[in-house]
């Protein structure tokens, strides 16, 4: 195990007019579960083969422990890597697949053997050793492929979006079995997806990219809880936070008739094109002259709670307006138009035109 290091490194792809990862300074410690999230062409998968040695470094440096490895070939770096296609062998059982990495190392056959018997009774797939990878279902192909790098005992794992192809009740339960497995494990991990929600509750840290550039490191409580700009803000949470546009006088936020209400430490640093921000669960109902009038258009029931989604004709509101309400006390109806209203404390306050978070 061991921790890794990116020193302002970069890569950039012969005739693109700029780099896809400018230049990026993270440090994973040793045995964290470190997952890089943002949208399709951010650079977090271009960040991760760097790392694994797929991608070239064009400049700046990456350490795994105390040595550089920036140009080191990748059977070199003691690194072990999850496809999200899987990549296993079809000729092949679950148990030569398992250990093909060891058998190409000319690891003794006995300890091979245990070392492949112990990751499958780790992944549930005693039974399954000597099928082929035909006859399994995706979540099992992915704790095969999983087994894979584990026998290698690496240093670091390198898992690039390994659930993408799982239907959404496997990928729930694969992604459980996954940050369970590195918690047993603890063994140090850098994690690419683009599903925030994955990113949520598999990370010990999360790394929000978009464009190349690190937006705001920090844990999953935080990001949401404090997101350091307008990205981070509108990028962590589902449904999304509502980001409303005003103009900030006198200490205040209108749109249209409607008041946001401000924490006094934004209060002082509002200037200008300002833009709020509010949480789905942060709303609360009020009488129809203090609120923020919603007109529902759809109604999501989830059991406990429902997600109201609706319109507002206030100036700056976006074209919808998304409220958490209890499944069980409230049933609002298409058409119906409810007021909401919010607590100074839950408003996010970030400047409009750079985005820089104003709020405490």
């Amino acid at each position: 195990m061991a921790s890794v290091t990116f020193e302002k490194a970069q890569r950039w792809y012969p005739g693109a007019d700029e780099p896809a990862v400018p230049g990026i300074d993270l440090e994973i410690r040793d045995g964290e579960f470190m997952v890089l999230v943002g949208p399709s062409g951010c650079g977090k998968s271009t960040t991760l083969r760097m790392l694994a040695g797929l991608e070239d470094v064009n400049d700046g440096k990456i350490f795994i422990g105390d040595r550089e490895v920036t140009h080191m070939p990748p059977k070199d770096r003691d690194i072990a890597m999850v496809f999200q296609n899987y990549a296993l062998y079809p000729h092949m059982s679950v148990a030569d697949n398992m250990g093909f990495a060891l058998k190409m190392a000319k690891v003794p056959k006995d300890e091979a053997r245990k070392r492949v018997e112990d990751a499958a009774k780790l992944l549930g797939l005693t039974e399954y050793l000597e099928r082929k990878p035909k006859a399994l279902s995706g979540g099992q192909r992915q704790r095969v492929a999983m087994g894979r790098a584990i026998v290698r005992s690496p240093q670091v794992f390198c898992m690039d979006e390994p659930l993408s192809n799982l239907d959404a009740k496997m990928r729930v339960q694969t992604r459980t079995d996954i940050a369970k497995l590195q918690q047993d494990l603890k063994v140090t991990t850098v994690y690419v997806t683009h599903d925030q929600v994955e990113a949520m509750t598999m990370g010990d840290r999360v790394a929000v990219m978009n464009k190349g550039y690190l937006q705001q490191v920090d844990t999953p409580l935080k990001l949401y809880d404090k997101p350091e700009n307008l990205f981070v803000a509108g990028f962590i949470g589902s449904p999304q936070m509502n980001l409303m546009e005003g103009v900030s006088q006198g200490g205040q936020v209108c749109l249209g008739k409607y008041t946001v209400p401000v924490d006094p430490t934004a209060e002082k640093r509002m200037d200008g094109p300002v833009t709020v921000g509010v949480r789905p669960e942060n709303w609360r109902l009020v009488s129809e002259r203090e609120g923020l009038p919603v007109r529902v258009t759809v109604v999501e029931e989830l059991g406990a709670d429902s997600f109201v989604y609706g319109t507002s004709d206030a100036e700056g509101a976006p074209s919808n307006i998304i409220v958490r309400v209890s499944g069980r006390e409230l049933h609002p109806q298409k058409g119906e138009v409810l007021h909401v209203t919010t607590d100074p404390a839950n408003v996010h306050v970030f400047q409009t035109e750079s985005g820089e978070r104003l709020s405490a």
